[in-house]
């Protein structure tokens, strides 16, 4: 009898540890996701953050040129301008329109009789995205980021 009461406690001893061990588990798993938890701030956008009326410039790729340099100016109305030279071939595409703001603040997309582009907003810089709002990958992708000139605001 006295063996099978101690048994009972030893065993009620060793549950009661193992339970406290899960216990602190969930406690461990639940902090730890709580810490994973990113807050994303929604008032502040680049659209009401940045700077980003301006001129900014680029050279991209082109199949059948050197390049195409283009200057892109975003004005504070929400109007563009751009125009893009296609290097050594006397061409050059003037065009301007309107600016949209995407409801992220962080993407406009650009759209004129000719135009119809889409870009992140970034600080001093406007990076090129595809119709689907991508960002654009490959060896090449850098060639894409449009840098503010110095000293042109809008």
């Amino acid at each position: 009898m006295k063996l099978t009461v101690l048994f009972s406690c030893l065993a009620m001893i060793s549950l009661s540890a193992c339970n406290q061990t899960s216990k602190d588990s969930q406690h461990t798993t639940a902090d730890s996701t709580a810490h994973e938890t990113v807050a994303v701030d929604t008032a502040h956008t680049s659209q009401n953050s940045l700077d980003w009326a301006g001129t900014y410039e680029a050279t991209i790729p082109c199949a059948d040129c050197e390049g195409i340099k283009t200057n892109i100016t975003l004005k504070n109305d929400n109007t563009f301008a751009i125009v893009s030279e296609y290097i050594n071939k006397n061409t050059k595409v003037e065009d301007s329109g309107k600016v949209m703001w995407h409801d992220n603040g962080s993407v406009v997309h650009l759209t004129g009789k000719e135009t119809n582009m889409k870009l992140k907003v970034g600080e001093n810089k406007l990076i090129g995205l595809d119709q689907e709002g991508h960002a654009i990958e490959g060896p090449n992708a850098h060639l894409y980021v449009y840098n503010k000139v110095e000293g042109e605001k809008l």
